[in-house]
């Protein structure tokens, strides 16, 4: 089997940021499949990677990946990125219809656009397309008033009804997901739900290498360690994890927090942590760590995090650091429900704060962290969830079922 894996946003080893695509790509090929992965450099380091053609041809890791020049980042405007978008929907388009003997066209969003190439090649290649919904979109933009245009509003929401239209199947990233793609008319028995994985090998390390990370950041040590490791963008919502910051320092200041990433919002947070006199305090801020060297910060963190805004339509996200937390055998923290919250509950593996009091939250988190039966257990029940129900192999032989299914 022959598949096209259309991901604009393509995490290489070296990168920062979630590898989903190239774990699953790597197992994909190991089963005996041909994969030609079409992405763009938006997240390809510079230092490590010499993109100077317009389409750039790799291997990696087995895995053959075409690297489209096509510049992307956080601070980026509106129109900017819809710009980036249709510009890499057209060139990923062009390149696919290139290639041969196609039994299936798997295309991932974000961006909803990812479904233009997607769409065009299934039809010209005349092979069938899997989509996978990693967020539901035109359905978050629009609650969160980044898409307001009536115009834009209708053919967003147009383009996501062709896209799930030219689906033979559809992979949701979460329980939330499928519902919302059941909305909009899809047969239920056409998706599946396959979240983002854990990857064990990667983060069950020993802890020598977890005190080994505080050696080299010795002010981070303390009686706990609370850590946020992703994008500081708007959606995550992380001046709430300030102000948590701010309350915490009154209780026990030696409770201490480390935000480590970039994105739009990080000059906002760092102001907002000065401002707020906890920034080189109880709180840090780092810059972010490549995949490779997040293994060491969660495993010499006491409790990890995800967090989002106040917004409901956010409950059905799939977060990497969830699941990365529980393949290192660490508690997570969220303060948001749905699907994750309702993980952390059934197999008693971390803290769910409430969204909008940091004063409770911050009592909630002394009394979890100071108990060394409650992380110790919550750690264990972390890892068992991690190898029994979202270990990467097993998520990803459920995606080549899907893949092989509706192939050619």
């Amino acid at each position: 089997m022959h598949i096209i894996y259309l991901h604009q946003y393509f995490v290489p080893p070296e990168g920062m940021g979630g590898t989903r695509s190239l774990e699953m790509a790597r197992r994909i090929v190991r089963a005996g499949h041909k994969v030609t992965l079409i992405t763009s450099d938006a997240y390809f380091p510079k230092e490590d990677y010499h993109l100077n053609e317009k389409v750039n041809y790799l291997t990696i890791e087995g895995v053959n990946v075409i690297v489209i020049k096509n510049p992307y980042s956080n601070s980026m405007s509106f129109t900017q990125r819809i710009c980036s978008f249709l510009k890499f929907a057209f060139f990923a388009t062009t390149v696919a219809l290139k290639t041969e003997k196609v039994d299936v066209v798997f295309a991932t969003s974000t961006p909803l656009t990812i479904a233009i190439p997607g769409i065009i090649s299934k039809k010209i290649l005349r092979c069938p397309m899997v989509f996978e919904v990693r967020d539901l979109w035109p359905e978050i933009p629009i609650a969160l008033g980044f898409l307001k245009n009536p115009i834009n509003k209708f053919l967003a929401r147009a383009l996501e009804k062709i896209s799930y239209a030219n689906s033979s199947h559809i992979v949701a990233l979460s329980p939330g997901m499928k519902e919302g793609i059941i909305k909009q008319g899809y047969p239920p028995v056409q998706i599946t739900v396959i979240p983002n994985s854990s990857d064990v090998e990667l983060f069950s390390v020993k802890n020598e290498i977890g005190a080994s990370f505080l050696e080299l950041h010795p002010f981070l040590k303390g009686k706990a360690l609370l850590s946020y490791a992703g994008t500081i963008g708007y959606v995550n919502g992380l001046e709430y994890l300030v102000e948590i910051a701010s309350c915490l320092k009154k209780l026990d200041p030696e409770i201490k927090i480390a935000i480590v990433g970039e994105g739009k919002e990080k000059d906002n947070i760092i102001k907002k942590a000065r401002d707020k006199k906890v920034l080189g305090k109880n709180l840090f801020i780092l810059p972010a760590l490549r995949k490779k060297d997040i293994p060491a910060l969660l495993n010499a963190s006491t409790i990890c995090s995800s967090f989002v805004i106040n917004k409901k339509v956010l409950w059905n996200n799939s977060a990497n650091k969830f699941f990365d937390a529980l393949a290192a055998g660490r508690p997570i923290l969220i303060n948001y429900l749905g699907w994750q919250a309702d993980i952390i509950e059934k197999y008693k593996c971390g803290l769910v704060v409430p969204p909008d009091d940091p004063i409770k939250a911050a009592e909630l988190i002394l009394n979890y962290v100071l108990s060394y039966n409650n992380i110790r257990e919550a750690g264990e029940n972390a890892q068992k969830v991690a190898r029994t129900i979202y270990d990467r192999n097993v998520l990803a032989e459920k995606l080549i079922r899907v893949l092989v299914d509706n192939s050619k």
